[in-house]
């Protein structure tokens, strides 16, 4: 069995050639000013271009970094879960390689997973300007909506740097259903559904105007607000059977298999930067 390091970092890359090593550098030089024993896991979801050899040769120079490689897109979620699953930190957790929530972050939110929390995410502020504004109107309004349709208060839940407890995460990625962006919703709002404590630590955004994107707005906006809904349904049915008398957690279970083998996720599949 290998041994445990105390935080493993997962990296989904998708065609991230240009950007690859001097982020995932950065990452690193991040993690090196603190006391942890740290991985870094790429994990690559189809790239078309020169990624994969880039992690490979990456990874060869540079012990603490591991990599999975998959054959075609899965989606940004399944690749982020995936590393997740191979990961031997007590603490894990994700960064999207963009770095729009800048990596000297990381540090605050690992202490919070020390300090007792199960979930600590990065909360976005945004220094409004022309450039961003459009962003920020989003991403408030989906804050609002998810609120509104799921009850998990105003949380950030799009944000692509979340750290967890890993035996407190692992049981919840089993329960996630759908494997593209809607992945950071449905973690959450399991996550409060199971009771975690989750904590918000407010960052700044750092978005490049340059910076490309695999979000179509009209087409993801309609994506999310049905798989709100869908799981609201799922979320209502399993709080309802949860009063039942054979208790929560047999009838969570039941629901859960039954929602397992019936859900088709809505939604496209790539895995590029850029979250709600």
């Amino acid at each position: 069995m290998e041994p445990q390091v105390d935080v493993s970092l997962v990296i989904a890359c998708y065609n991230e050639e240009p950007v690859l090593v001097d982020n995932v550098r950065e990452i690193m030089d991040v993690l090196d000013r603190t006391h942890y024993s740290y991985e870094i896991i790429l994990v690559d979801d189809g790239s078309t271009d020169d990624t994969v050899a880039l992690i490979e040769e990456f990874a060869r120079q540079h012990p603490r970094v591991g990599y999975l490689l998959h054959p075609v897109n899965m989606g940004r979620g399944r690749t982020v879960a995936d590393g997740i699953r191979r990961a031997r930190g007590r603490v894990v957790g994700f960064i999207d390689i963009d770095l729009q929530t800048p990596a000297r972050y990381l540090p605050s939110l690992i202490r919070e997973i020390e300090r007792g929390a199960d979930v600590a995410i990065a909360r976005r502020i945004y220094k409004l300007t022309p450039a961003v504004f459009g962003r920020w109107i989003l991403s408030r309004g989906y804050m609002a909506l998810s609120s509104l349709v799921l009850g998990l208060g105003r949380r950030d839940t799009e944000t692509g740097c979340k750290v967890f407890r890993r035996e407190a995460i692992l049981p919840i990625l089993e329960e996630v259903r759908d494997p593209h962006w809607f992945w950071d919703t449905e973690t959450m709002a399991l996550a409060a559904y199971n009771g975690l404590d989750v904590v918000e630590v407010p960052t700044v955004f750092l978005r490049e105007v340059s910076s490309r994107t695999s979000v179509k707005i009209f087409r993801d906006v309609f994506h999310y607000v049905m798989n709100l809904f869908r799981l609201r349904r799922r979320m209502g049915s399993a709080l309802r059977a949860a009063r039942s008398e054979d208790g929560p957690q047999a009838q969570y279970q039941r629901e859960s298999e039954h929602s397992k083998r019936a859900f088709e996720p809505v939604g496209g599949g790539e895995t590029g930067e850029g979250s709600g």
